[in-house]
């Protein structure tokens, strides 16, 4: 995504672990934006793109967090969709961890 914001919603993902993990790249004015959703695509509670702390730099294993936390295990197993919000930002690969 250039300097516009672009967006990418996932389809409904069965996910074990508790850290979503990036392959990521941002220019220095860019940014990457996390959002988990419901099967319907309903932001959950405490995983919202306000509640997304935010990623920047390029980073081969970065880790989003919401509020200052990395941790899904409340939502983990559970039907989610993952919602990114990106400005000049490149997401190379995602996964799920413990």
């Amino acid at each position: 995504a250039g300097y516009d914001e672009g967006q990418m919603i996932t389809k409904a993902l069965d996910f074990t672990g508790n850290k979503l993990e990036l392959n990521y790249s941002t220019s220095a004015a860019g940014r990457i934006k996390v959002e988990m959703l419901d099967e319907s695509g309903t932001p959950i509670e405490g995983y919202g793109i306000d509640d997304c702390d935010g990623l920047i730099g390029d980073e081969i294993s970065g880790y989003v967090s919401w509020n200052g936390s990395t941790d899904l295990s409340k939502i983990s197993g559970q039907p989610t969709r993952v919602r990114f919000v990106m400005n000049d930002a490149d997401i190379y690969s995602l996964r799920f961890e413990n």
